[in-house]
């Protein structure tokens, strides 16, 4: 499927790159921490049913970043925005650990109903005191590894291997997500007592060997929506998108042909 790749304006002092692909029900991906590439497969698979729109998030990969942009709610309001400048409805936007946690508070900052699917994959965002959220920060690339992958020998990667490019950009969005996301650490204080307005109907995907944040954080993420459930992925960690893609797109597929403009007003 072909992808176009375009930078608009979104605020005079913020541009956005996007990349696009695909026709039909307009899909906003939005990826974690890792950059773009977590959601490459992803984007590519629902290209091949709907719209799909992958935004770089404004300090990630090189991009430029205003000194005033400092928080995930920043990029919640930038994406509701870009969504209403684009007159787009009928959208379902899925997000991957720091994009899930931006897709939720989209979500709850969506007073005119543009968003009608919210599909969260293992999102970071909320505090739950019996389930802490592993500090990313601390960790060496091993420690990474360990803690985010179901078979970590597979997609462990030694720093000394990198090109010093690449090296410098994962540098960078390090930096970004510690902007954004590192005080306080990795959740917003005041989200999961918003989620019970958010009656759309949530689907969660967890990793089942996710260590980062553990599938029974999942479980109270998901309780803290209106109108959610929680489907564990098995030999999964952190990314099931990456580690296991079928399972993953076949949810993401069958939770997409349940929802629309018309069976969210029918309930």
């Amino acid at each position: 499927m072909p992808t176009t790749s375009h930078t608009i304006a979104l605020y005079p002092d913020l541009p956005l790159t996007l990349s696009e692909a695909g026709t039909g029900r307009p899909v906003l991906i939005l990826h974690g921490g890792g950059g773009p590439a977590t959601v490459a497969g992803l984007v590519d698979h629902l290209a091949q049913t709907g719209h799909a729109i992958a935004p770089t998030h404004p300090g990630w990969d090189g991009t430029d970043r205003p000194g005033w942009f400092t928080g995930i709610d920043d990029l919640a309001l930038a994406y509701l925005h870009y969504l209403h400048d684009r007159q787009l409805s009928d959208v379902l936007v899925i997000g991957s650990s720091l994009g899930g946690w931006t897709a939720a508070e989209m979500a709850v900052r969506d007073n005119a109903g543009i968003i009608t699917g919210l599909v969260l994959i293992d999102p970071v965002g909320v505090h739950v005191e019996t389930e802490p959220t592993r500090d990313f920060f601390a960790l060496d690339a091993r420690g990474v590894a360990e803690y985010s992958w179901h078979n970590s020998d597979r997609f462990y990667v030694d720093p000394a291997d990198i090109p010093a490019g690449q090296l410098a950009l994962r540098q960078g969005n390090m930096a970004t997500m510690r902007v954004l996301a590192g005080d306080p650490y990795m959740h917003d204080p005041k989200l999961a007592h918003r989620l019970a307005r958010v009656d759309l109907p949530t689907l969660l995907l967890w990793g089942e060997s996710d260590r980062i944040v553990t599938p029974a954080y999942g479980a109270a993420y998901a309780a803290a929506f209106g109108n959610a459930r929680l489907q564990i992925i098995p030999e999964a960690g952190h990314l099931p998108q990456i580690e296991q893609p079928g399972a993953t797109f076949a949810l993401i597929d069958a939770y997409m042909r349940q929802t629309s403009t018309a069976t969210v007003k029918a309930q």
